[in-house]
């Protein structure tokens, strides 16, 4: 099963902006850690944001502080990347990442969602 969905990417002009969305599935019991990677051609792949929960403070990469915003809707289990000001650099795959408790007895652990290709054209 797909525990993490997401959703958003594309092809855009430079200076243009995205939202990325990246959503559990609906019978997970519970979300932790929710976060964002991305990995471009011959990189490894890099955190770009990452948030604890809704009163946290956000972790940003230097590269996109003050461009991109990580939030989260904690009801629906939903974690956004906005993303303004897009340039060349960043055009890559990003990556959701999150914590899961699958269920409540079980163990939780880290899942990554399938990907999606965002590509900015200068």
């Amino acid at each position: 099963q797909e525990h993490l969905v997401e959703s958003g990417g594309g092809a855009v002009q430079a200076g243009e902006s995205l939202t990325l969305s990246c959503a559990a599935a609906r019978d997970v019991f519970r979300v932790t850690t929710m976060g964002w990677w991305r990995q471009a051609p011959g990189k490894q792949r890099e955190l770009v944001a990452s948030t604890t929960g809704a009163s946290e403070s956000p972790t940003y990469s230097d590269s996109v502080r003050g461009r991109f915003t990580i939030s989260r809707d904690n009801a629906k289990n939903t974690v956004y990347l906005q993303m303004n000001n897009l340039n060349a650099e960043d055009t890559a795959v990003y990556y959701c990442n999150a914590i899961l408790k699958l269920a409540s007895w079980s163990i939780p652990g880290e899942y990554w969602g399938q990907g999606t290709q965002v590509t900015v054209s200068s």
